[in-house]
């Protein structure tokens, strides 16, 4: 089996990202396979994503894995952390050391939180256009291997594929819009976190497979997950969504 080179990989990203930027594109879904190739592309052990909803006040919206999902939830509920900081200044931060407190002065609480989740380095990157900022990007480390200028600028360009995803046919005046749709999508995810509840509980799994069984039927079926996380939580079990998929090991019989 031939290996792409890094080259490769990047061109095939960007391609893959390009083909999602179309007429009703699923939000939720673009940025989780986004977190998910940062992880691939630069070398980070997880990758999380915040938008603003329509008060301007940060949610999350994708992360690599339930971990990192959680750790954004507790910046959120402590109004900390450097996604919030990235978000409200508008500028980018790499290779802040979590143990240093001069690096994490005023998300102390976060730093802890983050190193205890066996995190050691973050990076927090904008998703903006031009000077108008929608959200943020958290990047982790579990070492201190610095992220290098080529490696930020690739996450930044990631970033701004995002951001671009995000506004597809707007225009920074049609701000109403902007703000009904990002607002839309923000519903979208506490629909699909419930019903990745539900699920977890029906299948007694944990969240993330649950998560992967639900965005995998979506895609399978050319549903939006939001649409089919409400069928869930009306009561409905749509055909052939009887489990989660079965990792390398069980389906070896290990």
């Amino acid at each position: 089996m031939t290996t792409m080179s890094r080259q490769q990989q990047v061109s095939e990203v960007f391609v893959e990202l390009a083909d999602t930027l179309v007429d009703e594109f699923d939000i939720i879904d673009f940025l989780q396979r986004l977190s998910v190739r940062c992880v691939e592309l630069l070398d980070v052990s997880a990758a999380g994503i915040l938008l603003a909803d329509s008060h301007g006040t940060l949610q999350t919206m994708a992360a690599s894995d339930e971990n990192t999902r959680l750790l954004e939830l507790f910046a959120l509920q402590h109004d900390q952390g450097p996604c919030v900081e990235c978000y409200t200044r508008g500028a980018a931060r790499t290779n802040i050391d979590l143990a240093s407190p001069a690096e994490t002065e005023g998300w102390t609480q976060f730093a802890d939180r983050a190193r205890e989740a066996g995190f050691a380095t973050t990076h927090a990157l904008p998703l903006r256009l031009r000077q108008h900022v929608v959200g943020a990007m958290n990047l982790f480390r579990t070492d201190r291997v610095p992220l290098g200028s080529e490696d930020a600028a690739l996450a930044q360009a990631l970033a701004d594929v995002a951001t671009v995803g995000i506004l597809q046919q707007r225009t920074l005046e049609r701000s109403t819009t902007e703000r009904t749709q990002l607002q839309a999508a923000l519903t979208s995810r506490i629909l699909i976190e419930q019903a990745k509840g539900v699920l977890a509980e029906r299948w007694n799994t944990f969240p993330d497979r649950a998560f992967a069984a639900l965005r995998g039927y979506a895609r399978a079926h050319g549903q939006q997950i939001s649409v089919l996380a409400g069928r869930i939580i009306d009561g409905e079990t749509p055909e052939g969504l009887g489990g989660p998929p079965l990792d390398q090991a069980e389906k070896s019989g290990g």
